[in-house]
């Protein structure tokens, strides 16, 4: 009797520990915008990156475990960002953070990365300070700022405009990009016609938008999230300037496009991915499967950036082996060397975490799509 005990007792043990292994999860978190300013934008990236993990979740997982992504919203304030990545770290012992949105928000967590050694993957932010000096722990996959803006002047420049203005956000985010803005007028020989700075909390553009129509500007960058884009816009108008407004591709969302209606159509818009319905890339023709299969409506350019991102995190657990604790996913990411997302390579070392270096341009048609 006491034989058969010991073996009912042993096969209850193993099937409770398949029924451990097949519930086991690979906790991700995410601290994002979910509500505020920036929430469109949002909420198209991480659907996005949903996309893939869904379709890597549908065939068993990474090595027999699914992916948990965890949200939490930090309403675009990087004071609740830096508490929302203590609780994903510490209380929800996540294996790797992903995905953050913002630059000062980002920027807030990075002593959490450090302090706990947990990796990020793919901060939607092209900040310069993100990739130079190289961040331990922070691994981008888009292209910086700085390059979106300096490619967007010489654009301008090279059609002929001459009265170019830039208005940004009086943050690390604005900050950074305009250092592109000011390479970009260095290399055509160009002065700014107004260069000025708002408040990203409580942006005021009516004074500023009455200066730039007073100086004639013919195109007016603006550094801004979608929100305060929309509103200088407004103000531009209202002053009885028709300037070309320019802005950078964390509006590259749908969500940016239906918020302008009618003043969406002829804004040009940096572009950190190829054309998102271009087939010739492996990476959009994934995506747009993906799509397709979860009656996804339409895609943007924000839903391909998540999907990305998604691709390097996975493949980063998947070298991490069975059990991918946060120093092994980190090494994975450091030694990853080349990595083909589908047509865009990316590729990691100790010395460089920048990944992608595509830029591209766009224009708002009027049928209220993102033209190359």
């Amino acid at each position: 009797m006491r034989s058969l005990h010991v073996l009912a007792c042993v096969g209850m043990a193993a099937v409770l520990s398949m029924g451990a292994s097949a519930q086991a999860q690979i906790k991700i978190g995410q601290t994002a915008g979910i509500t505020g300013q920036a929430a469109a934008g949002v909420k198209e990236i991480t659907d996005g990156a949903k996309l893939y993990f869904d379709a890597v979740n549908a065939k068993g997982g990474v090595h027999g475990q699914k992916i948990e992504l965890i949200s939490l919203d930090d309403q675009f304030d990087p004071k609740l960002a830096a508490e929302n990545a203590r609780k994903l770290i510490e209380e929800q012992q996540v294996s790797a953070m992903f995905l953050t949105r913002g630059t000062p928000h980002t920027q807030a967590i990075v002593p959490l990365l450090d302090k706990h050694g947990v990796p990020l993957v793919a901060p939607s932010t092209g900040a310069m300070v993100l990739h130079q000096p190289v961040l331990k722990y922070v691994f981008n996959v888009r292209a910086p700022y700085q390059v979106e803006a300096e490619k967007a002047i010489k654009h301008l420049a090279s059609i002929g405009m001459t009265r170019i203005a830039a208005l940004y956000s009086d943050d690390s985010f604005g900050a950074d990009a305009v250092a592109g803005v000011h390479k970009g007028l260095e290399n055509a020989k160009l002065t700014p016609v107004v260069l000025e700075k708002f408040e990203r909390a409580k942006p005021e553009f009516t004074a500023l938008a009455s200066n730039i129509a007073k100086a004639q500007a013919q195109a007016v960058l603006v550094i801004a999230s979608a929100e305060a884009v929309n509103k200088a816009i407004d103000a531009l108008r209202s002053a009885g300037s028709n300037a070309q407004v320019v802005t950078l591709s964390n509006n590259a969302s749908g969500g940016f496009i239906k918020s302008l209606g009618t003043k969406a159509h002829g804004v040009v818009v940096t572009q950190v991915f190829p054309n998102e319905r271009t087939l010739t890339f492996g990476l959009v023709k994934e995506m747009l499967e993906q799509a397709k299969a979860h009656n996804t409506p339409q895609a943007s350019p924000a839903m391909l950036e998540g999907f990305a991102g998604a691709k390097v995190l996975v493949e980063a657990l998947r070298r991490a082996g069975p059990k991918p604790s946060r120093d092994k996913i980190h090494a994975a990411l450091e030694g990853m060397g080349k990595l083909d997302l589908g047509g865009l390579e990316l590729g990691y070392s100790p010395t460089d975490h920048t990944g992608l270096d595509f830029t591209d341009l766009s224009i708002i048609s009027s049928q209220g799509n993102f033209r190359r």
